[in-house]
């Protein structure tokens, strides 16, 4: 027993030491962020490892994932683009024939693929435009406005299109008063002589759906006022004649 004792002493001193070491008071001489420190050295730390990791797998996100996926999407959205052009909107939208790639034959992604499978990508979001107006070329307007609506780039063109496309298909639908708030914010959307003009003009022959002739007069005569040159400008005098006659104004 005595030997079995001065084995296990050491051992239990150890023990003791390291225990007492943890708890080693905080010298009385630090303050401010020092003391906070030493007082949750632990906690500080283990956050401060876990925000290294997030910085670290944001940065191969940003710097490395995303741009190798904008290289593979641009390569996958070139043949539905080419169907598209040839109005061919149902397989440009579901993909399926063959076609070569780098990487030999293999059946090619439609616009709703693409915009599935490479959400987080330029190339990806655009895709959900394309396959909204494919839809609604081929008349499927609830579908197209789904689509349209997904779509969120800057390009003020594709933008304001997109935005009246979906009042196209509210149109469709019969419900008017969508379809006027989306002219209306596509006219808005990029101050243009091509689009601006456009969606004025059908803002315009919607509100006469609704006989608001008043406001299809304001509509046209912005036309008028602001894009006198365009070709939507050139005929608008026949339309205000129109109202005016309509709305006694």
């Amino acid at each position: 027993m005595a030997d079995l004792n001065e084995e296990t002493t050491p051992e239990i001193n150890e023990v003791e030491e390291t225990v007492e070491e943890k708890r080693k008071p905080i010298d009385p001489s630090i303050q401010g962020i020092q003391l906070f420190y030493e007082k949750n050295k632990q906690t500080i730390n283990y956050v401060g490892g876990g925000l290294l990791l997030l910085v670290a797998a944001f940065c191969f996100f940003k710097l490395y994932y995303l741009p190798e996926q904008d290289k593979e999407v641009a390569n996958e959205i070139f043949w539905a683009e080419n169907y598209f052009e040839k109005d061919s909107f149902n397989i440009a939208l579901k993909g399926g024939p063959m076609v070569i790639s780098t990487e030999g034959q293999k059946s090619m992604k439609g616009f709703e693929q693409i915009a599935d499978e490479y959400s987080m990508t330029k190339t990806g979001n655009l895709a959900n435009y394309y396959a909204g107006i494919c839809y609604m070329r081929t008349g499927k307007f609830q579908q197209a406005i789904e689509f349209l609506q997904k779509y969120s780039g800057n390009d003020e063109m594709i933008s304001s299109i997109a935005l009246g496309a979906t009042g196209d298909c509210f149109l469709e639908l019969n419900n008017v008063d969508e379809a006027i708030k989306f002219y209306l914010k596509a006219a808005e959307n990029s101050k243009n002589n091509f689009t601006t003009p456009i969606y004025l003009k059908k803002s315009g022959f919607a509100y006469e759906l609704k006989a608001n002739y008043a406001e299809a007069l304001v509509a046209y005569e912005r036309i008028l006022k602001e894009f006198s040159k365009t070709a939507e400008g050139l005929q608008i005098e026949k339309d205000i004649a129109k109202v005016k006659a309509l709305g006694n104004l």
